[in-house]
């Protein structure tokens, strides 16, 4: 397996990114020329129908106290027996890592393109993302848990109708990524015969 920092070639690039976590991501994250790109990247994937089905939200390191103090109080509204680790846990969600871009699903029903695809391109943008992130020379973390299934906290990033893909964070990790087992390609590949 290639090092983390290994991105002289395309193929090396794709087999050496590898999730960091978002809580040891330090300074530096990505600078404004650098996120530019690593948005212009995730932008430049499949979309049928040419919908562009997603949406990405900075939020400012100037703005995480101010999202961390939100989702505390919506995590309150929506959980009241919520105790005081857990609401530590959710107040921090939103300071981790230099940078954080939320990657918003927003469908077009009225589209013939199935919502399903629709759905599928908000992925890849979000993938590709991490992939551009790495590209840069940073590690991304890519989390969901409760914040990207609350109505009340889409609601802070998006219109009426969207959905939250992920959080992703950005940063140069505080130490060495681990590698974490990866599934043998006999388990996952078959070949399709007609026989």
């Amino acid at each position: 397996m290639t090092a983390f920092n290994d991105r002289t070639t395309p193929m090396s690039l794709l087999l050496s990114r590898r999730s960091g976590k978002a809580r040891d991501m330090i300074a530096p994250g990505p600078d404004d020329a650098q996120l530019q790109r690593i948005l212009t990247a995730a932008a430049r994937v499949p979309d049928h129908g040419k919908l562009a089905p997603w949406r990405f939200v900075i939020v400012p390191e100037s703005e995480r106290d101010a999202l961390s103090g939100a989702l505390d109080a919506i995590y309150v509204t929506e959980k009241p027996e919520a105790g005081r680790i857990e609401r530590e846990a959710i107040r921090d969600f939103a300071r981790q890592a230099p940078t954080l871009v939320v990657t918003l699903f927003r469908p077009k029903p009225e589209s013939h393109i199935p919502l399903a695809e629709q759905a599928a391109s908000a992925a890849a943008a979000t993938m590709t993302l991490a992939h551009a992130a790495h590209a840069e020379g940073f590690a991304s973390c890519w989390l969901t848990g409760w914040a990207a299934y609350s109505e009340s906290v889409t609601r802070l990033f998006g219109e009426p109708g969207d959905s939250i893909v992920g959080f992703m964070f950005l940063g140069t990790p505080a130490k060495p990524l681990e590698e974490r087992p990866r599934p043998a390609l006999e388990d996952i590949v078959s070949v399709w015969s007609a026989a």
